[in-house]
């Protein structure tokens, strides 16, 4: 069975990455509250269904694409159950192509690994290389669900 923790609204005790030390000294000095749960290594949209019924939430999905060059990089959030159209999204933004950033670029450039691609990934982006892109249907929420930038917390 899935492990999927008591849900928490404090960090978690030992912070694993820069981006987790990031992200939770950020939502506290901006004093944004968050529930979070702690579980095993949840890396695809289907692992994640139980965890968004744990914490009542729409978790989204966050792809990382760049362009043609790999010099442009960009974070789409997008629901977690809509189906990526590559052709209908690079039409959108004037892009001739756009495409899944290359895995060794990921953790490089994201901070993270598969599997927790996250908004909040833009905050080591000190270059200021990644251009986010959120779907309309994810801006009309109130709130949603997204990786602390690991693939064990929610």
């Amino acid at each position: 069975m899935f492990y999927i923790s008591a849900i928490k609204n404090t960090a978690p005790a030992e912070l694993k990455t820069e981006l987790q030390k990031e992200v939770y000294k950020a939502l506290d000095k901006l004093q944004i509250p968050y529930d979070r749960v702690e579980t095993e290594e949840a890396i695809t949209m289907e692992d994640c269904i139980l965890i968004n019924e744990k914490l009542k939430m729409k978790m989204v999905k966050t792809l990382f694409l760049c362009n043609r060059q790999k010099t442009d990089f960009y974070l789409f959030i997008t629901t977690a159950d809509k189906p990526f159209n590559s052709k209908e999204l690079s039409s959108k933004l004037n892009i001739s192509r756009l495409s899944f950033a290359p895995i060794e670029l990921f953790e490089e450039i994201l901070g993270t690994k598969i599997g927790a691609a996250t908004v909040f990934s833009v905050m080591l982006d000190v270059n200021k290389n990644i251009k986010l892109i959120f779907d309309k249907n994810v801006i009309n929420e109130e709130f949603y669900g997204c990786s602390d930038g690991t693939t064990t917390a929610n």
